[in-house]
């Protein structure tokens, strides 16, 4: 193999680069230290021969920046110079044990441009750092390790000659049971970190022994490690508990499962080890007709469509590499929503972080311990919620999944005398998707029924991270262990495979008969489940692998990802091969079902030389069958309560109010939202941010099921961990009444039809916490049995603790409640954000006369956590509220609503505020309480306003029902943001006054402090100063809506204009797109990038969309290998030439498809440059639509509207000074971002990416092509819109 080299100018953007060098001066602790600072990029290029100058060319083309013709050579300029001893010359790169996702993408784009030859390209950052002195031996390791992640990074000691590591692949080898017992079991699990206990060794010592009569070989024995692991078999939930000697009469699991006899019976799938789904609604939707090719989406009437929820988390490969263990946290559960029944449809996803503390340096935290320590394996929760964020974030953004809902907690502190916090965090991913009807039900499998498996190739990747996440206490285990449970997230894969089951879901017969997704335990578990109980013979040559040097044991073991395995008859073979290469994905048949009841793993691969090897031969029944259940003994600790809290001495309401804004489970979760893409799809009705300044304060998520109807479904989490510490019992209950404080915003169908999946995070295996968890359980099953409500699925992870040096640090006890159910109107939601000019705002507790401070923020933020925890004490009090609230929604009598929660009712009325971006007055009557208690307590309760002609009957409602409903403020809505007041008044002495901005301010002071190490600094400073003065954005329109109406019925009618969807591999935008075009009247079709290199002529059609998401993950730039494709087949880019010259064409390109247009010439002498914030950006904004020569925007002209964004790279650049002059001579520029004042802006991040000039679109010279960066795709229905004042609401 030949290993070619390309360096490229600057490798970091100026951001990037100031924030390494903060890390240098504080490794350093010298503030100047740093002369000189520069960088450098190499492409490492793999290749089967010598790459020849037209192959270089079209290399060259894919990596190099548009304009920048000069940036890539092929000698380093770095490395080639003479260094001084004060200059540090440093390269980093990936670890090389498996190829990259950078790589897999770029080799995709190389194989669909002809580049057959190059096999693998990894990145480098040479750093060259001249210091003012010369640096010590011990400095300059610190240097180093300041510029990477030890975990997916390491250091180039000199340039690469090769990609090859040595590997030892382990060979396949008998465990003697039968000559050395119980002993040698004992050592393999040591050797390979398979975290067998007593019980495993005395059961598999006995099967293998006495029942099998065999030895087992060591990859049967890592097989069931990680299948019959605590992580994939649940022992603990599904075990026999003794407490103090007294055995329960149900299992956990038991538990949790009776609680559906008291609830509606509404779902569909429960208890399934994908997802749970419930009854959903008849649905008018759209969908091609012909998915295995191009063809015209079909408009079906009346479909039943059900809703499912999943939830899940990856804690242990987040704690260890947290960018990589959140992609595959995300990418895992969202294979957990695509193999639920025979496929389902993902619609969006929810995301929570718990993380120990933070440490800021430019943002003391007085509560946080400066001086603990932190175990070397295991990422600082800085970073953790840093990276972890980021990885999830950036896997759903590029698959195309939105994020609705979260949460973001953190703890460190002494309770009962032992240290307490997240080192072992918690990534925590949920999701809500669809399902059709037909395909609730997996079939059962057939003899002769093929096995396949579908999406990416065998890596050797999360080898043994079931039974590394299944390890007592983390940091026991061999480092080197946990280096193998590094994962690899590649969300371009993950979304070819989707296209494949959507493809196979929308045919008119479901080619699957049964689908599993892939995860702990690899294909060994996968294939197990899916051939269950007829058995299989899977055979290993049929396996596509990445890396030829992997083991038997790697190819049945690893958990690679972006792979689901599914069942199909013979007679559907061809047509899984035409979806397959349609969408670029590969489908491998590993095996056939044998009716033999056993599952054989066969080493075909000697077959010639008639060496055959049975490596796994096990009876289904053995392994997969049931099981003899562990018996857990616990003991209740020791009665060791906490002091109750005590405010100290002297500390005012504003002191008290200041600390628990800034802690992170209470302040602004901006630094969340800003990043992750909250409206794709074009289902959302409701997610995070709300109000004029789109402020992350939403309480419930809400999709519709499809876009031609309201019918939907809402989603909501509740967490109450620091409570739990308090009391397990009280936590528990506290965390399903914070669900559904949470829900009641959206108008449900009925209380009793919610259903809940119930995820436990807890470190159950350390003395005194499995007790515990025990009556958190029982809690909470009792408490939903009261309300009406029940658990349908669930997962556990129950080794919450780490090792650090040589005490255990534990985890709070953590349950997650997210509940998901049917809304007959996605439209009746109510938002925290204050509406009304003079609005009368109402508090209904619902623990009436109580006000505990156990487990609050503001006992947290005094370094405490009390002794009395707030309780969900009246289940029928609550439903009554509940229904009344629900009620009264239905009725439009309430503008405004939002939950007491975390920070208790003075953060829920200031929040409501902030979003509202108004002043707001209280007053509050109450002789029974302290201000501080009433204030801060976090009893559960709701907040609401309405309208001063509502008020009596509203209070007629709630008195009649024996509910307390008292005022409590009044809404101050002025001109002048920067003057609103908010002014509290207790028992009439005024406690608070002070300016809502400042205030505003406070609370987002965290988040900013988070979002500097995340985003170019100058950019977060200008949000955060110009935050206090930012007015409520105007949208004017300057069409007749009427008329509008009537030409699109028109339209509807004739349906004779044909308009191509195209996409491309990574492309996430087409369906709302399709759904947008299809209800302007137009007859739409899906086409994409392959159609069109096969051969689909575009002569028929009048129009195409090239639309948003990320082509080939958007490496080497956005919609670069896109273009590319075209670029370089001559078929495609005829067929595309001939299009745009035609004068009866049109084309619209939405932000990937956008910078597509340009890179192809339609928008001549534009690129799309990288966003001047260095990040993806998530926003809402105003446009203003300018006279143009636009088609697309005829009779829209000064028209001002809100869109969203959702782009990394989405700013303007030229090729020449005089570009832009020249656009806007001709007409050209025909979209700008505009401030509240309607004009074009530069300020960040009403602009959010820089563009100069404010450009948002622009059309071609001759007015028929149009490119813009805004997505008016997922805003084309009013309900899609996130905030809507008049006109737009009415």
């Amino acid at each position: 193999m030949e290993l070619s080299r390309f360096y490229k100018k600057n490798a970091l953007h100026e951001g990037n680069i100031n924030r390494i060098k903060s890390r240098i001066i504080k490794a350093l602790n010298e503030l100047d230290i740093i002369e000189d600072f520069k960088t450098e990029g190499c492409y490492y290029v793999e290749s089967s021969t010598t790459l020849n100058d037209v192959q270089k060319e079209k290399f060259l083309w894919i990596i190099q920046e548009p304009f920048k013709n000069n940036e890539i050579t092929s000698e380093s300029i770095l490395k080639s110079k003479d260094f001084s001893k004060s200059q540090l010359s440093i390269e980093i790169g990936p670890r090389l044990n498996f190829c990259t996702p950078f790589s897999t993408n770029v080799v995709s784009i190389c194989q669909q441009i002809g580049l057959k030859e190059i096999s693998r390209v990894e990145t480098s950052v040479i750093y060259l750092i001249k210091t003012k002195r010369i640096l010590e031996k011990g400095e300059k390791l610190k240097v180093t390790q300041a510029l990477y992640d030890k975990m997916t990074e390491c250091v180039y000691e000199e340039t690469l000659k090769s990609f090859q590591v040595p590997v030892n692949p382990n060979e396949v080898f008998e465990v003697d049971i039968l000559g050395e017992g119980r002993s040698a079991l004992k050592k393999v699990s040591n050797d390979l970190g398979l975290a067998f206990d007593d019980w495993d060794l005395d059961y598999y010592t006995k099967l293998f022994s006495d029942k099998i009569r065999r030895n087992p070989t060591n990859v049967e024995c890592f097989d069931l490690a990680q299948s019959n692991s605590e992580h994939s078999r649940h022992w603990f939930f599904k075990g026999r508990m003794v407490v103090d000697g007294e055995e329960e009469k149900n299992s956990l699991f038991q538990m949790v499962m009776n609680t559906q006899e008291y609830s509606n019976p509404n779902n569909v799938i429960k208890f399934s080890d994908n997802s749970s789904a419930i009854h959903g609604s008849q649905v008018d939707i759209l969908r091609p007709s012909q998915p295995e090719s191009a063809s015209p989406f079909e408009y079906f009437k009346s479909v039943k469509r059900h809703a499912l929820l999943t939830a899940e988390t990856h804690n242990f490969p987040t704690g260890v590499a947290p960018f990589p263990g959140a992609t595959t946290g995300t990418g895992g559960r969202i294979r957990d929503v695509q193999a639920t029944g025979r496929g389902a449809n993902v619609v969006a996803g929810s995301a929570g972080y718990s993380f120990g503390n933070l440490l800021l340096d430019d943002l003391d935290l007085p509560w946080e311990d400066k001086s603990a320590i932190y175990p070397p394996n295991f990422a600082k929760p800085l970073d953790i919620i840093i990276e972890g964020s980021n990885g999830a974030s950036d896997y759903g953004n590029k698959f195309g999944e939105p994020v609705i809902t979260g949460f973001a907690r953190n703890f460190g502190g002494i309770v009962g005398g032992k240290r307490v916090e997240w080192i072992k965090p918690i990534m925590f991913s949920g999701g809500v998707g669809s399902l059709d009807d037909s395909d609730i039900h997996k079939l059962d499998p057939e003899k002769g029924m093929k096995i396949c498996k579908v999406g990416g190739p065998v890596y050797r990747i999360g080898v043994g991270g079931g039974a590394a996440s299944s390890v007592k206490i983390q940091g026991d285990n061999e480092v080197e262990l946990d280096f193998g449970a590094v994962q690899r997230g590649d969300a371009e894969m993950e979304q070819k495979l989707n296209r494949v089951i959507r493809a196979c879901i929308e045919s008119k017969e479901n080619p699957i008969c049964s689908i599993h997704d892939q995860g702990a335990g690899g294909n060994g578990n996968v294939l197990k489940e899916i051939s269950e109980p007829l058995g299989a013979d899977i055979m290993i040559s049929k396996f596509r692998l990445a890396d030829p040097t992997l083991s038997v044991l790697e190819i049945w073991g690893a958990e690679y990802q972006e792979s689901n395995a599914i069942l199909i008859k013979d007679k559907s073979t061809e047509k899984l091969k035409a979806i397959s290469k349609r969408e670029r994905c590969s489908v491998d048949f590993v095996g056939e079902i044998t009716g033999s009841s056993r599952i054989r793993l066969v080493d075909d691969r000697l077959r010639k030389s008639g060496k055959v090897e049975n490596v796994v031969d096990l009876d289904l029944e053995s392994v997969l069958g049931k099981m003899p259940r562990k018996i857990f003994n616990m003991e209740s600790p020791t009665e060791n309560k906490e002091p109750p809290f005590k405010l100290p001495v002297g500390t005012n309401v504003m002191e008290a109010l200041e600390r628990v804004l800034t802690l992170p489970s209470v302040g602004s979760k901006r630094y969340l939202t800003n990043k992750v893409d909250r409206s794709v799809t074009g289902l959302v009705a409701q997610q995070q941010c709300v109000g004029p300044l789109h402020t992350p304060v939403a309480d419930v998520g809400v999709v519709a099921l499809s876009y031609f109807s309201k019918y939907g479904t809402a989603t909501s989490i509740g967490e109450q961990p620091i409570k739990t510490l308090v009391d397990a019992e009280k936590g528990a209950r506290m965390a399903v009444g914070e669900s559904l404080t949470n829900l009641v915003w959206a108008f449900i169908s009925d209380l009793r039809d919610v259903k809940c999946s119930a995820n436990w995070m807890w470190p159950a295996k350390i003395e005194g916490e499995g007790s515990k968890l025990v009556k958190a359980c029982k809690a909470m099953c009792e408490c939903m049995k009261q309300l009406g409500i029940a658990v349908d699925g669930g997962k556990d992870s129950l080794s919450m603790a780490a090792r650090v040096q040589n005490d255990t640090v534990i985890s709070p006890g953590t349950l997650v409640i997210s509940n998901y159910v049917s809304c007959s109107d996605i439209t009746l939601t109510v938002t925290p954000d204050l509406k009304c000019s003079n609005g009368v705002i109402f508090y209904v507790p619902l623990s009436p006369g109580k006000s505990r401070l156990g487990g609050s923020a503001l006992a947290q933020v005094f370094g405490q956590i009390g002794c009395n925890s707030p309780d969900l004490e009246d289940c029928n009090y609550f439903k009554k509220v509940f229904n009344i609230t629900s009620n009264d929604i239905a009725d439009k009598f309430l503008t405004s609503g939002h939950d007491v929660s975390d920070g208790g009712l003075i953060t829920c009325l200031l929040e409501m505020a902030f979003a509202g971006n108004c002043g707001l007055e209280v007053n509050i009557k109450n002789k029974n309480n302290d201000a501080i208690d009433y204030l801060f307590a976090e009893e559960l309760g709701l907040v609401f306003e309405a309208n001063e002609k509502d008020i009596p009957l509203i209070n007629q409602l709630f008195s009649n029902s024996g509910i307390i409903c008292e005022e409590v403020a009044r809404t101050k809505i002025i001109n002048e943001v920067e003057n609103s007041k908010i002014s509290i008044c207790f028992n009439g002495d005024e406690i608070i006054s002070e300016s809502m901005v400042r205030l505003r301010d406070i609370w987002e002071r965290t988040s900013f402090a988070l979002e500097k190490r995340q985003t170019n600094r100058v950019c977060v400073e200008e949000e955060e100063s110009n935050l206090s003065t930012r007015k409520n954005p105007t949208y004017v329109y300057r069409f007749d809506c009427d008329d509008l109406v009537n030409k699109i019925r028109l339209l509807n009618h004739n349906r004779k204009f044909k308009v191509a969807i195209i996409r491309e591999e990574g492309s996430n935008g087409d369906r709302e797109m399709a759904a947008a075009f299809y209800s302007a009247g137009f007859e739409v079709w899906d086409v994409n990038s392959q159609d069109i290199c096969d051969g689909f002529s575009l002569d028929g059609f009048n129009g195409v969309a090239f639309v948003g998401g990320f082509s080939y993950a958007d490496v080497c730039g956005s919609a670069k290998g896109w273009a590319a494709t075209i670029r370089y087949n001559d078929k495609a880019k005829k067929r595309l030439d001939r299009f745009y010259s035609r004068p009866d064409t049109f084309s619209l390109g939405v932000c990937n498809g956008c910078q597509l247009m340009a890179l192809l010439g339609w928008i001549d002498g534009v690129f799309i440059d990288h966003n001047v914030s260095e990040r993806y950006e998530s926003r809402w904004v105003s446009v203003r639509i300018r006279e143009s020569n636009s088609i697309l925007l005829k009779d829209m002209e000064d028209s001002i509207l809100g869109v969203y964004v959702s782009h990394g790279e989405g700013r303007f650049t030229y090729n020449d000074s005089s570009a832009l002059s020249n656009i806007k001579r001709n007409k050209q520029l025909c979209m700008q971002y505009v401030d509240a004042k309607c004009e074009p802006t530069m300020e960040y991040p009403l602009n959010p990416n820089g563009s100069r000039e404010a450009v948002a679109g622009l059309s071609s010279e001759n007015g028929r092509h149009l490119a813009v960066m805004p997505h008016p795709e997922r805003c084309f229905l009013s309900w899609q819109w996130p905030y809507k004042p008049s006109p737009i609401a009415n």
